[in-house]
């Protein structure tokens, strides 16, 4: 039985090989949750390619959708916020900027400008929710107001793309006052007669929803874009009542009055330039 005592090689230790993946390849479609690769969405304009869901994108990145190569020239870029009420919760306001700032690479949760759009000249506002949720306070107010007054000066058709919280509370009084003043300046466009078109996108809620964004001659919205003022769940909260199914969203805005249409992303600029010809009864360029 010399063979039970035959000693036996040791185990070799099998290599464990590490796949590095590298980090933003894939992205989960927060509707249909579907895995899909992340250029392929890109190249679909940040659209699922799946289910049409349509992502946030950042305002850098709609400029280049709807505005020809080369021609946007932005305005007022070097103008920030500032903490005038030392205003602190649990953390400080100032220190906030400097984090969204920074995170953003600067500017503030708007870009204003102006360029061409398929050969038509438009001035352009054009909000960022990377950047505290793209509220809305004292600079953004200002400068969507400076827009509009370009647009004037120009004799441009003006648009603005919304993608907002709301007010900026750390503003106080001051963002409430944003919504006044950028609604008097369009009062003084609409009776230039030059068009103005407010495009929606998720999400477009608060201050923002209750003044400009609601006042153009055409409200354009993307699909399935959040759209109101207080949001949903304060809403069932207050009247201690289920929401209907889609409530908030554009397509139910659409079927009660609330916007004008709703564009998908791959089409708003030809669908914009085609609107604004008909406002300003210009011909195609061809």
């Amino acid at each position: 039985m010399a063979w039970f005592n035959k000693s036996k090689a040791p185990i070799a230790q099998v290599e464990k090989k590490t796949v590095q993946m590298p980090e933003g390849l894939w992205t989960k479609c927060k509707n249909c949750e579907e895995i899909i690769y992340s250029k392929e969405i890109e190249r679909n304009c940040n659209v699922c390619p799946k289910c049409d869901y349509h992502f946030r994108i950042s305002a850098q990145e709609r400029i280049a959708l709807v505005i020809d190569d080369g021609t946007f020239v932005e305005t007022d870029a070097k103008m920030q916020s500032v903490d005038f009420l030392k205003f602190k919760d649990t953390k400080k306001y100032s220190d906030r900027l400097k984090a969204a700032a920074k995170k953003n690479g600067g500017g503030e949760a708007i870009i204003t400008g102006s360029g061409l759009m398929n050969g038509m000249e438009v001035v352009v506002a054009v909000f960022d929710f990377n950047f505290l949720g793209g509220s809305m306070g004292s600079v953004v107010g200002e400068k969507i107001t400076r827009a509009i007054e370009l647009g004037l000066e120009k004799k441009a058709p003006v648009m603005v793309f919304s993608s907002s919280g709301g007010a900026r509370m750390q503003e106080s009084i001051m963002s409430l006052m944003q919504m006044a003043k950028s609604s008097a300046a369009l009062a003084k466009l609409k009776k230039a007669g030059i068009p103005f078109i407010s495009v929606l996108t998720d999400p477009t809620t608060g201050g923002v929803t209750a003044s400009f964004s609601m006042l153009g001659d055409l409200n354009v919205a993307e699909p399935k874009a959040l759209i109101g003022f207080a949001g949903p769940r304060v809403i069932e909260q207050t009247i201690r009542q289920k929401l209907p199914e889609g409530f908030q969203r554009s397509e139910y805005l659409l079927e009660h009055g609330m916007v004008d249409m709703i564009v998908a992303r791959r089409e708003m600029k030809d669908r914009l330039t085609q609107a604004l010809r008909i406002f300003t009864r210009q011909a195609p360029v061809n």
